[in-house]
């Protein structure tokens, strides 16, 4: 079951982008998981008065260096962000497992909570594909916060798993018993509805490759308001905040500020 798992998560430790601390007034950060493991991040303060403060959970590959670019332009809106790296990622220590990723989510929310420069009432999420997914559990599991993004997430780790082996050749004989063989915890679609009443905007391209628009869907009918579906026409995997960023980054500002209006 635990390599099953594993499935999911390809880290590395190289470094692919290097953010410029200084001009971006961010700060190298470490703290621990729930479980102590020790974490490794990067905090970004607003260029102005913080408006309020977005974790961002990242996708299942590479580590924070080939991801902070997808929020850390929220800094000129207003907005502090940590983006940091699931155990066995980038400079995080430990090895990653599905129950240890949530610990991981867990600690980074409380790390946020106990800085002094964080407003406690006014923290958000931004999960992006598998982060999208740890996401949702984190958000019904902690009430502190206000409102989630996902963008690109699936709603239960078999039925992605299956799908990519359906999808491979030389791993369709093994679409039924492998999926079975994973631990059947920590689902979205099982606590999506938990997040009520805060508001989740599910955000998904109609032509993602790697996570099927249908989980979008089923994240949608599970959750209960306030909710937003935002499909973008013709967008793969993780494309939506690459290549339509004057579409997406307004909405998803104004969605962040009411979140904690």
């Amino acid at each position: 079951m635990w390599g099953c798992d594993n499935f999911f998560y390809h880290p590395t430790r190289t470094v692919y982008e290097q953010p410029d601390l200084a001009a971006l007034a961010g700060e190298d950060v470490v703290f621990p998981a729930q479980d102590g493991v020790v974490l490794h991040g990067w905090f970004f303060r607003a260029r102005d008065r913080a408006f309020c403060t977005v974790l961002h959970l990242h996708g299942n590959a590479g580590n924070v260096t080939g991801h902070f670019g997808h929020v850390a332009w929220l800094a000129d809106c207003g907005f502090q962000v940590l983006c940091f790296d699931y155990r066995g990622y980038g400079r995080s220590a430990g090895r990653i497992n599905r129950a240890g990723s949530i610990a991981d989510a867990h600690g980074a929310l409380d790390y946020l909570l106990g800085r002094p420069d964080v407003d406690p009432g006014r923290v958000v999420v931004m999960g992006q594909s598998l982060g999208g997914t740890i996401g949702i559990v984190l958000t019904a599991q902690r009430s502190e916060i206000r409102g989630i993004v996902t963008d690109g997430a699936f709603d239960h780790y078999r039925h992605i798993a299956a799908h990519h082996i359906r999808h491979s050749p030389l791993l369709r004989l093994a679409a039924w018993w492998v999926p079975r063989l994973m631990s059947d915890t920590h689902n979205p679609i099982d606590c999506v509805e938990q997040i009520s009443p805060r508001p989740i905007l599910i955000l998904h391209g109609t032509a993602d490759t790697v996570v099927p628009v249908k989980m979008a869907r089923n994240l949608y009918a599970r959750a209960r308001e306030p909710k937003e579906l935002w499909l973008i026409e013709g967008a793969d995997h993780y494309e939506a905040l690459d290549e339509r960023a004057d579409e997406v980054r307004p909405r998803l500002v104004s969605f962040f500020r009411k979140c904690v209006e």
